[in-house]
C-alpha cells in the first residue's frame, strides 16, 4: 500500500541544519510532483518547497527561500529537504506531500504522516 515515511527531524540550535528524507512506497515517484509542508502548533499548513517530476524545477516560500533546498532521487524514490539556517520559526512538524493529474481537474494526492522539527534559540 502507498506510503509516505518522512524521517530526519528532530531538536536543534537556531543556525544548524537538518535533513529531511521522505521514503515512498506503493507507487513510483517519477510520476508525481513531490513537496513538502509544515504546520506549527495553531497556525494553517503551508506550502514549504516543491519540486516537478524531473526534478529539474523547484519551488520555495519566501520564508525558506535560500534557506531550504528540496530534492529528488527518483531511482531511491525519495525526496529530500536540506534545511539551513534554521531560525525558531521554522519549527513545525513537517510533511511530505506527492501529487499526480488524474484528467484536466482532477489530481491525486498522498501525504505522510509528518516528523517534527524544533529549532530552539
Amino acid at each position: 500500500q502507498v506510503q509516505l515515511v518522512e524521517s530526519g527531524g528532530g531538536l536543534v540550535q537556531a543556525g544548524g541544519s537538518l535533513r529531511l528524507s521522505c521514503a515512498v512506497s506503493g507507487f513510483t515517484i517519477s510520476n508525481y510532483h513531490m513537496g513538502w509542508f509544515r504546520q506549527a502548533p495553531g497556525k494553517e499548513r503551508e506550502f514549504v518547497a516543491g519540486v516537478e517530476r524531473s526534478g529539474y524545477y523547484t519551488d520555495y516560500a519566501d520564508s525558506v527561500n535560500g534557506r531550504f533546498t528540496i530534492s529528488r532521487d527518483n531511482a531511491k524514490n525519495t525526496v529530500y529537504l536540506q534545511m539551513n539556517s534554521l531560525k525558531p520559526e521554522d519549527t513545525a512538524v513537517y510533511y511530505c506531500n506527492a501529487v499526480v493529474w488524474t484528467g484536466p481537474i482532477s489530481e491525486k494526492s498522498y501525504w505522510g504522516q509528518g516528523t517534527q522539527v524544533t529549532v530552539s534559540s
